[in-house]
């Protein structure tokens, strides 16, 4: 059985990263869609919320679990029997850092990571964006799973 895990921050989870996971189970078999913890990052929404919102709009494919991880991703990797790490590449700039941890990841650990492209009309969308808008109560329907926008008007 081939493992991916997705690793990320998901702060939220966007249409852009449900576009990489639906993709991604055309060469998975199963993927773990892992919630990090970035101390770089201030987020919006905690762990706990994070999961929730993630497993809603997976409650019905049990081709995909939704975990919590802390520490490196390379070790959560092994730990779940993962072979390989699953990443979406909006720009140029995704690439080259993409491709820097993928070079450090694969010497420390021989886990390969597998990019996927983002799809054109999801190119444009960031979790810091859509975090934006309802900072300013904006209608995020065009960026987030029907789900997660269900989740959030309550």
């Amino acid at each position: 059985m081939q493992t991916a895990i997705f690793p990320g921050t998901f702060d939220p989870f966007t249409l852009g990263h449900a576009s990489i996971i639906r993709r991604g189970l055309r060469f998975f078999d199963r993927i773990i869609i892992a919630v990090g913890v970035n101390d770089s990052k201030q987020t919006m929404f905690s762990i706990d919320q994070r999961l929730e919102q993630i497993r809603a709009c997976y409650a019905h494919e049990p081709r995909i679990e939704v975990r919590f991880y802390e520490g490196m991703t390379v070790d959560f990797a092994r730990q779940e029997h993962a072979g390989f790490i699953l990443r979406g590449v909006r720009s140029l700039g995704d690439f080259e850092y993409e491709r820097l941890l993928s070079d450090v990841n694969r010497k420390i650990s021989e886990i390969d990571t597998v990019f996927l492209f983002t799809e054109p009309e999801y190119a444009s969308i960031q979790s810091n964006v859509v975090r934006e808008l309802l900072k300013y109560n904006q209608d995020i329907n065009d960026f987030v799973p029907t789900e997660i926008n269900e989740l959030l008007k309550k």
